[in-house]
């Protein structure tokens, strides 16, 4: 038999976003107690929330280096040799298409990768392909969205969760 603060640790580590809500000090309990319908009394959800908050350590970010650049007419090939992004035996190549890539070299990880993609969808860029390697990230998108898209990823690389928010020991406390 679980208890309800296990139970709470659970639903929260499901879902992210809460997860790097409470580390950011940006929760209020009750309603969050109310969005994870629980089994159990509303208020010692809340109370479950507040004492894993504050375990967890607190959200920072840092800022990454790296340049950021943007390719236009990027398109889908079936032989992903030259491409900038593969996946499934699918590329993404220059002057193959209609599609921008933009990408960025340097001190990017996953987690800059994800931020980007975050924050590229709340702008509403649809993203058509992405992938982070080696040092480098790149996120295919449509062509009127190019800019945007660069703006987007040069406004998080100077604010990416630090790595520290990301790690799984932490979150298991």
């Amino acid at each position: 038999m679980t208890s309800l603060a296990a139970e709470t640790r659970s639903a929260v580590r499901e879902r992210p976003f809460l997860l790097r809500a409470l580390r950011a000090g940006a929760v209020n309990y009750t309603a969050a107690a109310a969005f994870l319908d629980l089994d159990g009394d509303r208020e010692a959800v809340a109370t479950a929330l507040r004492r894993f908050a504050d375990d967890l350590p607190p959200y920072r970010t840092a800022e990454r280096d790296a340049r950021v650049t943007m390719k236009s007419g990027v398109g889908a090939v079936d032989d992903p040799a030259d491409a900038l992004v593969s996946v499934g035996g699918i590329g993404f190549e220059p002057d193959a298409g209609e599609e921008t890539a933009v990408v960025a070299t340097g001190d990017v990880d996953a987690a800059a990768l994800a931020a980007v993609l975050d924050r590229l969808r709340t702008a509403g860029v649809d993203v058509a392909a992405a992938g982070v390697a080696a040092g480098s990230l790149a996120v295919i998108v449509g062509r009127r969205d190019g800019a945007t898209a660069v703006r987007t990823v040069e406004a998080v690389l100077i604010a990416v969760p630090d790595r520290s928010n990301l790690s799984r020991t932490e979150q298991n406390r």
